[in-house]
């Protein structure tokens, strides 16, 4: 059966206060909710985007049939999450492009576009407006939040900021902080966007351009991290390549400009493409977000102590070939919940699919989270959960 999404939004006129010191109002929230919420509401499952998602995370949108969510071989009628037996909700962070307010949007202080004003975000301020909207909704505890790589950071940052409100909390591709590795990944993508000329400081919206080299470069530097060494050889290898839809030749061009290899000709297609829909302020501010994740800090770098306050049951999930988010930084996280008594099952898949294994239809991979969510749903059965 064909699940069919519908987009929603929310306003919320009191201000957030934001971990920077600046706070936000008169936001919008973009939301969409799969499966209907039971008598006791339960049974809600909250989703976390990683960095170019949104909250469209599954399904169709009615006459679109190119327009499946980003997870949906994940979560629908019958799938790992299963929207016959829970009720989803998919939330588009604040300051992101595809619906919440962010730097696109008019600042009700000034009237003006925000532009590169907006303020930074965290990944907890993310979570907090996620518990605003729960609010509205009447959803006082999930069964679960979920997430995969940024989105589970949020997962894991839902399970400390409030643990009496999550049940069970299911940590992806993730990891407890960024290496160093990573933060210079997402400061070259930054730098190649800022110091593109149409980048303007921030407020090249005035200015009715966008800076598309700067955008391109950094998809193509982020697309590189979400790949294996073994899938990158495996289809692409050396073979040559001119440009896109153009047959490869047989020998080289001998060019330093042209494109000469088919992974050249992949790297530029995904960032014209992402150029095309993704707002260079937000990716600036979404990167930001995550180098500056790192619950441990407020701990001495202890992240046992730091996620003594969790009380949910977790899942965690690591990909062997996933060096980005390594399945080490996941074991970390494993350890120091156990080292806090906390129920635990992990998962390290053997997958060559490097970081986007997260998103892929890997069948070991969806029964592990299949039979987590059907546990829950069991347990959900047998003990009655207390009205909110």
């Amino acid at each position: 059966m064909t699940l069919v999404a519908h987009a929603q939004s929310m306003h919320f006129e009191t201000p957030l206060p934001l971990q920077c010191g600046a706070s936000v109002r008169a936001y919008d929230l973009a939301y969409e909710t799969y499966g209907t919420l039971n008598a006791d509401r339960s049974n809600a499952v909250l989703i976390c985007h990683a960095l170019n998602a949104s909250h469209h995370v599954a399904g169709v949108y009615a006459g679109q049939d190119k327009s499946e969510g980003w997870w949906d071989t994940m979560i629908g009628p019958g799938k790992p999450v299963d929207t016959d037996r829970f009720f989803v909700i998919g939330v588009n962070n604040l300051g992101s492009c595809f619906g919440s307010t962010g730097p696109m949007h008019l600042n009700p202080d000034t009237g003006r576009v925000y532009g590169a004003d907006f303020p930074v975000v965290t990944v907890e301020d993310w979570v907090d407006a996620q518990a605003r909207l729960l609010d509205a909704l009447g959803i006082r505890t999930l069964a679960a939040v979920m997430g995969g790589s940024l989105g589970g950071m949020q997962a894991l940052s839902w399970s400390l900021r409030y643990p009496e409100r999550v049940r069970h909390a299911a940590v992806i591709a993730s990891a407890p902080n960024l290496n160093a590795e990573n933060i210079a990944f997402n400061e070259v993508a930054r730098r190649a966007i800022v110091t593109d000329p149409d980048f303007h400081g921030g407020h090249f919206y005035q200015h009715d351009v966008v800076p598309k080299r700067g955008l391109r470069i950094a998809r193509m530097i982020g697309h590189i991290t979400y790949l294996s060494d073994d899938v990158m050889n495996a289809k692409f290898g050396r073979d040559l390549r001119r440009s896109v839809g153009e047959v490869a030749q047989d020998d080289y061009r001998y060019s330093t400009q042209d494109v000469e290899f088919q992974i050249e000709s992949y790297l530029r297609y995904q960032g014209d493409k992402f150029s095309e829909y993704f707002d260079a302020n937000t990716y600036l501010l979404i990167t930001r977000a995550l180098d500056y994740f790192d619950p441990a800090r407020e701990h001495g770098g202890n992240l046992a102590q730091a996620l003594a306050a969790a009380t949910a049951k977790f899942l965690l999930v690591s990909f062997t070939t996933d060096w980005r988010f390594s399945p080490a930084r996941s074991r970390e996280m494993v350890k120091a919940l156990l080292d806090n008594g906390r129920h635990v099952s992990y998962a390290e898949v053997d997958a060559p699919h490097g970081h986007d294994a997260f998103l892929l239809d890997d069948p070991r991979y969806l029964a592990v989270v299949r039979a987590w969510f059907a546990r829950i749903a069991a347990d959900s059965e047998s003990e009655p959960v207390a009205a909110p």
